[in-house]
């Protein structure tokens, strides 16, 4: 127990299980190679320590680098410790967990190190969909290590110390760091979307926890505890969450808890897990407003898609129905980012969430809760994409385009009474939601307020669904 509780490896891992629950494989394993007098350098554990434990009595393993151990650096036996925890892990059927603080590849030994990477990519790509994948960052992760946060399905970092990197910030051409901190968390989590968490290094061990009591340990496995609250529970202020949408899973979700996922990247889409009557369940929806904890407007965005939000969602959709978790949306939107730098990259980010929800065989429910305009509202889970039942509340608008924009194409040239009179024609005929349920693409329009029951009814219909896909090896999207 000594490196466990005098090193920060050891007490981060303390920290994170129940308490004594861990138990340590691979304690005197050490580094084989000689070269560079490598063999009188103490190496306890090769510089990382593995095992595993309980978190909320759901077994895990874990794995956590020591930095006071050969700065941590992955050797041959480093890497051999963590593969044997991903064999063991893939035949108990539980999640890996790893905390990284390392100075990356082990320069001593060279090849073997090359070889020893090349073993953990390997073995967490066969994880992948099979059980979760969590990594955390609390020192240094660069180089070829940075591979390994973005092979598991989350990635915590630690906000002020932590630095994640491929090339080091003063290795970016036309870059310092005191320029931009490439390396910094808030960058990795804000601008790159590599990185779902940011905190100190206690809050990111408690959302760890957090975020495991939401999953379900393997793809076989359902994400499903016992209810406490109300399943009929009403809502009188969710109809005015259409802009912070994030308030409005909050609203519905059992004991209003909500976890949101990447909340600092692509903020005009949300993502996050709810439980449904103890179900876990993915909610994505489009986002205009975020809201501050004084319960003002903080920050505020158009009603359209964009490449960081599609990619985000596209992501969680991808795990949501690897591990057979349900997937909610909420639709407001009007269409497409119009920028420049938007249009390099929109179409294929649109696709590509197009096809992760086609390809998807999990329950499937949308609920439209505001405007719901063009190519971009079909994009966002309709029923046309496979939506297995969509719900839309009353004052929602469904159709091609706004009514007033609409009747100004089709009678330009005429007065602004005419416009009108057509606009309201059109908004009757092709834009209101009892249109759309007319011709069955909404099966049900709800009262805001009763939404938590709807959609808990649609959930618990659907939650035998069965669904095939055409044999084939895999899409090409």
């Amino acid at each position: 127990m000594g490196n466990l509780t005098t090193s920060s490896a050891g007490r981060r891992i303390l920290s994170l299980l129940d308490e004594n629950s861990f138990v340590e494989i691979g304690a005197e394993v050490t580094a084989r190679n000689t070269d560079f007098n490598l063999e009188t350098k103490k190496a306890p554990g090769d510089g990382v320590i593995t095992g595993y434990g309980v978190i909320d009595d759901c077994l895990v393993y874990v794995y956590s680098q020591d930095a006071s151990v050969l700065a941590g650096a992955v050797g041959e036996m480093h890497a051999k410790k963590i593969v044997n925890l991903y064999k063991l892990a893939m035949k108990t059927g539980a999640p890996v967990i790893g905390l990284i603080d390392s100075a990356g590849l082990r320069l001593e030994e060279a090849t073997d190190a090359l070889y020893a990477f090349g073993s953990i990519y390997r073995h967490q790509a066969a994880a992948s969909g099979v059980i979760p994948q969590i990594t955390a960052v609390f020192g240094n992760c660069g180089g070829g290590l940075a591979l390994i946060p973005s092979l598991t399905d989350f990635t915590f970092m630690e906000e002020s110390k932590a630095k994640l990197f491929v090339n080091s910030p003063n290795a970016v051409k036309d870059n310092y760091e005191e320029k931009k901190d490439t390396a910094s968390a808030a960058f990795q989590s804000g601008e790159c979307g590599t990185v779902d968490f940011t905190g100190s290094e206690e809050n990111i061990l408690a959302s760890i926890r957090e975020l495991v009591s939401f999953l379900p340990s393997n793809n076989e496995e359902d994400a499903l505890i016992d209810c406490s609250d109300d399943l009929n529970r009403a809502s009188s202020v969710i109809s005015a969450c259409t802009g912070d949408t994030a308030a409005a899973f909050r609203e519905i979700a059992d004991n209003n808890e909500f976890l949101e996922i990447k909340s600092a990247y692509g903020k005009s889409m949300v993502t996050g897990f709810v439980r449904l009557d103890g179900q876990t369940v993915g909610c994505i929806a489009n986002r205009t407003d975020i809201t501050g904890e004084d319960g003002k407007s903080a920050e505020k965005f158009d009603p359209v898609l964009t490449v960081s939000g599609l990619k985000k969602a596209t992501k969680f959709v991808k795990f949501c129905d690897a591990f057979n978790i349900p997937v909610l949306t909420f639709t407001n939107t009007k269409g497409y980012c119009t920028c420049e730098c938007a249009e390099k990259n929109i179409a294929a980010a649109a696709s590509a969430f197009v096809y992760a929800l086609c390809d998807s065989t999990v329950p499937k429910v949308n609920v439209y809760i505001k405007e719901a305009f063009g190519t971009a509202a079909v994009v966002m889970n309709s029923k046309a994409l496979g939506a297995d039942y969509t719900y839309a509340w009353t004052g929602a608008k469904i159709g091609s385009m706004d009514a007033k924009n609409a009747a100004s194409i089709m009678y330009d040239g005429e007065g602004s009474s005419v416009i009108d009179e057509k606009a309201k024609e059109y908004d009757a005929l092709q834009d209101s939601v009892a249109s759309a349920a007319k011709r069955g693409y909404v099966d049900t329009i709800i009262d805001p307020a009763d939404t938590r029951k709807y959609v808990i009814g649609a959930f618990e219909m659907l939650y035998g669904k069965r669904e095939d896909r055409p044999d084939k090896k895999h899409g090409s999207v």
